[in-house]
């Protein structure tokens, strides 16, 4: 019975990934005949594939909080590769992902043609990369990025780093803060996490093999960016996804400094 779910879970997984593959080859020729960037459309038909593809997984999932209504430069907790589509679900969103996600099969190659911008630890001009993340948000197109660099295993935070967050400042548009955590029996859920030593189908076929875990997704108070540093707007944005996911604790939250 449990193989049997498996199989039926990789099945409807394989077809969602292949219309997405579909879509996105059939944007790209499009983007090449009439010589137009379509981001716009891009975002919007990844958002519904983003919706396809979180339907294949199993999670239960509830929503709080108000989709903001204008651009704005997401900021999450990260705890999986499961947390892109269960947000990119939600409103149509570009995302910040490490370079090596690249040279991921198929995976990697949708992430690009869904607009995702790649980095690469450790290298780059800082505020080259946050001119890239500035033009992006003045287009009108809402960014999503995880400040704490890695995943973690939904137990506590990491530091959030504020060299990204310039681009907010910048360009004036606020900050959505956004708590995400899975659960299972109503404790932090072991199986969602991407971390440590993980590869992609290693985890995948774990998670498919598992019982439907619950998400929470929190959309909180948007934050003001104009005015502010980027340290502080780093500081601000982890106290209130903290406060979120394991209560007020400003003991915690103030020992855990943003670093440029």
């Amino acid at each position: 019975m449990k193989k049997l779910r498996l199989y039926w879970r990789l099945t409807r997984l394989l077809v969602v990934i292949c219309f997405g593959t579909l879509l996105a080859a059939t944007i790209s020729m499009l983007e090449r005949f009439v010589r137009h960037d379509l981001m716009s459309t891009r975002q919007r038909l990844t958002r519904w594939f983003m919706a396809h593809l979180t339907s294949a997984l199993p999670f239960r999932f509830k929503v709080k909080g108000e989709l903001p209504q204008e651009p704005m430069l997401w900021v999450s907790n990260h705890v999986s590769w499961t947390d892109i589509p269960l947000l990119g679900m939600l409103t149509p969103l570009s995302f910040l992902s490490k370079a090596e996600v690249r040279t991921w099969p198929v995976a990697g190659w949708l992430a690009h043609k869904a607009g995702t911008l790649f980095i690469r630890r450790g290298a780059g001009d800082s505020k080259l990369l946050n001119d890239q993340l500035g033009r992006h948000l003045l287009g009108g197109r809402s960014l999503l990025i995880f400040p704490e660099g890695t995943t973690n295993d939904g137990l506590s935070l990491r530091t959030f780093h504020g060299r990204l967050m310039s681009s907010a400042i910048e360009t004036g548009v606020k900050v959505q803060p956004v708590a995400i955590r899975y659960l299972r029996n109503g404790e932090t859920c072991p199986v969602a996490p991407f971390i440590g030593d993980d590869d992609m189908l290693s985890h995948l076929l774990r998670l498919l093999s598992s019982d439907p875990g619950e998400v929470e997704i929190q959309l909180l108070e948007p934050i003001i960016s104009q005015g502010s540093n980027r340290n502080a707007l780093a500081r601000s944005a982890q106290r209130a996804i903290h406060s979120a996911l394991y209560g007020s604790d400003e003991e915690q939250a103030d020992a855990e400094q943003a670093v440029a």
